[in-house]
């Protein structure tokens, strides 16, 4: 079985002597045995730690969970900065969770039921692979956006009980946030946790207006009705 790596702006084909196996299996192989240059990141190996996120054909994948066909092309994420063969610094993209204020604002106390929990249970199980921040289109002509994962975590601290100012995170969100996104979906079916940010974002935004706020984007349509 052959596959395909991107190493700098070179692809470089490899090939692989197993039947079945999973993209990691098929990464320390090529280090083990072929190439000890080559550079990757990994950890749990289990599908728990979002380390080892990689790009196959396009499409974000979990390396120790995706099982290789012939001819992948394996990619590093996008949208973060290289720093050799698959392996991305994600510091920067970290700072997203900083600029949405994606944690408690003003702490207060409150009972919470079994049905509160489970609002916000899913939410709760991201793994930061930034699958999702590097499936996102908007990124591709503004990389300011504040991106996916950021704006879960946003809305998982809006709807828990235990905050006693929503609209401080949701003051935070409105530029390069919830309004710039396109609701195309990508981060959704990219996400290995099963995690549905266009669906978070869109509670974001109803949550948005009863602030005040609206799609600054609106303004600007065009309706058809020029002239009148």
């Amino acid at each position: 079985m052959q596959i395909q790596i991107k190493r700098s702006n070179e692809l470089i084909s490899y090939e692989i002597p197993f039947e079945s196996s999973t993209l990691l299996k098929a990464l320390y192989h090529i280090k083990n045995s072929e190439d000890n240059s080559l550079t990757f990141s990994s950890s749990c190996r289990s599908g728990v730690c979002g380390t080892c996120a990689v790009r196959v054909n396009g499409k974000e994948v979990l390396a120790c969970s995706y099982s290789i066909q012939e001819g992948d092309l394996v990619e590093p994420l996008a949208y973060h900065e290289v720093q050799r063969d698959l392996k991305v610094n994600k510091q920067k993209v970290r700072e997203t969770l900083r600029t949405a204020t994606a944690w408690l604002q003003t702490p207060q106390e409150a009972l919470i039921n079994e049905q509160q929990v489970q609002l916000t249970a899913k939410q709760t199980d991201c793994i930061l692979c930034d699958s999702c921040y590097s499936s996102c289109p908007v990124l591709e002509v503004n990389p300011n956006f504040i991106g996916p994962f950021a704006l879960t975590r946003a809305y998982r601290y809006t709807a828990d009980p235990r905050e006693g100012n929503i609209q401080a995170i949701v003051d935070n969100i409105q530029s390069n946030g919830i309004w710039d996104c396109t609701l195309c979906g990508n981060c959704t079916e990219a996400c290995p946790q099963g995690i549905d940010p266009k669906m978070d974002i869109t509670m974001l935004r109803g949550t948005a207006s009863q602030f005040g706020y609206t799609d600054p984007n609106f303004q600007a349509m065009d309706f058809g009705f020029g002239g009148f």
